[in-house]
C-alpha cells in the first residue's frame, strides 16, 4: 500500500490511526530524533515489518504524519467581505504554519517527499480554503467579485500570498507576523483592483 492513499477504510484504516497516534505520542513524549520505526511500531500494537510495507521507512512515515497534521481542520471564517476574510484567513495560515509545530511539520512532509505528492497535497489544502475564501466573498459580493481574467483567483492568491510567506517561514523566518500577512493581502488586492 502506498502512502498517498487518500482515505483508507476497515483495518488499514485503523493501522494508519494508530501509527499516526504513536508517533505524535512519542514525538511528544521523548522528541522527535528519538523516534525509530520498532518503537513506533510497539506503541501502535503493528509489527515494524507492517510500518516498512506501508510507509517504506521512518522519513516517509513522519512525511505522512506531517502533511494529515497539516490539513486544516475547520472552514475559513466568512466575515463578510472578501479583504476581511482573506486577511484573518491569512493571518491564521502565517500563525499555523509559522509555529515551531508547524515548521517541524513543514519540514518532514517535505523531507519524506521525492516525488512532491506531499507538497501538491499541502498546496491543495491552502487552495482549497482560498478558494472558499473567494467563494464566499462572491456571494456577499454578487456578480461583481473577482475572478479570472485579471480579477482575484485562487492562482493569484497562492502566488502573491501563500508563496512569500512559505518562502520567509522556510529561509528568512524573522519578522513574520499578522502584520506581514495583512500586507500581503492588502498588496494582492491593490494590483487586483474592484
Amino acid at each position: 500500500m502506498s502512502r498517498q492513499m487518500a482515505r483508507p477504510g476497515g483495518r488499514s484504516a485503523r493501522v494508519q490511526a494508530s501509527v499516526h497516534a504513536a508517533v505524535r505520542e512519542l514525538a511528544a513524549e521523548t522528541g522527535r530524533e528519538a523516534l525509530t520505526v520498532p518503537l513506533v511500531a510497539q506503541r501502535a500494537g503493528v509489527t515494524p515489518s507492517t510500518i516498512y510495507r506501508r510507509w517504506g521507512d521512518l522519513q516517509a512515515l513522519l512525511s505522512d504524519v506531517a502533511v494529515e497534521r497539516l490539513r486544516p481542520d475547520t472552514a475559513p471564517r466568512d466575515l463578510g467581505d472578501l479583504a476581511s476574510s482573506l486577511t484573518a484567513w491569512a493571518e491564521q495560515f502565517l500563525d499555523e504554519m509559522a509555529s515551531p509545530a508547524g515548521r517541524a511539520y513543514i519540514r518532514d512532509a517535505l523531507l519524506g517527499d521525492p516525488d512532491g505528492s506531499n507538497a501538491g497535497q499541502c498546496s491543495a489544502y491552502a487552495a482549497e480554503q482560498i478558494g472558499l475564501v473567494l467563494a464566499h466573498a462572491a456571494e456577499h459580493a454578487g456578480d461583481g467579485e473577482r475572478d479570472g481574467d485579471g480579477r482575484l483567483d485562487v492562482e493569484t492568491v497562492v502566488d502573491r500570498v501563500v508563496a512569500p510567506i512559505m518562502y520567509r517561514i522556510l529561509f528568512r523566518p524573522e519578522g513574520l507576523d499578522a502584520a506581514y500577512a495583512r500586507r500581503l493581502v492588502a498588496g494582492v488586492l491593490a494590483r487586483t483592483g474592484p
